[in-house]
Order: structure tokens, then C-alpha cells, then sequence
């Protein structure tokens, strides 16, 4: 491994800023980028994905049954490859759950060489937590919001049966995310090299 990317991942649409910045090899698979993403900002990958490059090119897992379908495998496509892509404002989208259209703006920062002394992949910081999965999309996480903070509303306690009590929007736990980076990056080290 000799060079990294450094990612700003964003999710869109939020009042509360939820942000994730991240140092991952330019060499990682985009399916395992996606499980990266998921780690980071908190998902539970439970849905489909796809990265998206303007209108016109997308990564994630084709469907077999639309034969007309644009999108390339993000099993065999790596980051690199996705970055070849990228215009001036190097920006990229990556879309979780297509119910709820969590739209994530993955903004590239930097290149850089890779340290020998570091795992990958890295966060660098967080901010915000990641909203409950299955919430409803932007719309769906304001109104749970809106909805736990006040103990009269009418769905306040099926809310807090749902995804219990104490969910505070501003709160990250950075170092379980990367407890969770270095258990995959261990993963990874251990995977069995394909034979030619």
C-alpha cells in the first residue's frame, strides 16, 4: 500500500451536522468501502448502497434481472477506479438505503503517501451521531427528534421503545468506531490471498 485517500463523507439534508472524516488505501475495494462507511458513520448495513459519480456512473451491486442496468460492481471496482471519475469539485455520492435515501456527499481532500506505522483505515474525526436506522430518511430522523425531546407527544414512548432511551443527536463515540476500523482492517490482514 503506498497511497491514501483522505475523505470527507457528509450526510445531506441534516439540521445537525453529521461528518466523518476518514484515510482509507486508494487500492480498497468500493464493496469494502461501503462497509468502511457504514462503520464510520454509524449504519448498521442492513440496506442496499451505491456510489455515484454525477448521472452517469454508479458502483454498487447490479442487478441481475436488469440487464440494462448501468451499475458497476463495487466488488471488483476500487477506489482509485471510482476517482478517475471525479471533476474539479472532487465530490462523489454515496447513497444508502434506498427506502430511506440517505445521501452521503464524499468529498476527496487529499492523496497522500501512506504510513507505515498506520493501520488502515483511519478516522480522523467525527461529529454528530449517526440517525437510528429504518427512521424515515431526513424527514423521518427530524420528526424522532422532534418526537423524543418531548415526553407529552403522542408517540414519545413508542419511540423510545423502539430505539430506547438517552439517543443524543451531538454525541460520537470515536473510539469504538476505530476499535471497529482496527477489528476490520484485522479481517482484512487474515483474508486468504486468491491463487493465479
Amino acid at each position: 500500500m503506498t497511497e491514501i485517500a483522505r475523505l470527507k463523507i457528509q450526510l445531506d439534508d441534516m439540521d445537525l451536522p453529521v461528518i466523518r472524516r476518514i484515510e482509507v488505501p486508494l487500492t480498497m475495494r468500493l464493496a469494502d468501502l461501503h462497509l468502511v462507511i457504514q462503520i464510520a458513520m454509524g449504519w448498521e448495513n442492513y440496506h442496499l448502497y451505491e456510489f455515484r459519480v454525477g448521472r452517469a456512473v454508479a458502483y454498487g451491486i447490479p442487478d441481475p434481472d436488469w440487464p440494462d442496468s448501468n451499475t458497476l460492481s463495487a466488488k471488483t471496482a476500487t477506489l482509485a477506479d471510482l476517482l478517475l471519475h471525479l471533476k474539479r469539485n472532487k465530490t462523489f455520492q454515496y447513497v444508502y438505503d434506498f427506502g430511506d435515501d440517505w445521501m452521503h456527499t464524499v468529498k476527496l481532500e487529499a492523496l497522500a503517501e501512506a504510513d507505515p506505522e498506520v493501520s488502515y483505515p483511519r478516522l480522523l474525526d467525527a461529529q454528530g451521531a449517526c440517525p437510528p436506522e429504518d427512521c424515515g430518511g431526513p424527514w423521518g430522523y427530524a420528526h424522532y427528534l422532534e418526537v423524543i425531546a418531548d415526553p407529552d407527544h403522542e408517540d414519545h414512548d413508542n419511540m423510545i421503545e423502539w430505539r430506547g432511551p438517552g439517543f443524543d443527536p451531538s454525541t460520537i463515540d470515536e473510539a469504538a468506531i476505530r476499535k471497529e476500523f482496527t477489528k476490520f482492517a484485522n479481517r482484512r490482514k487474515r483474508k486468504p490471498k486468491a491463487t493465479p
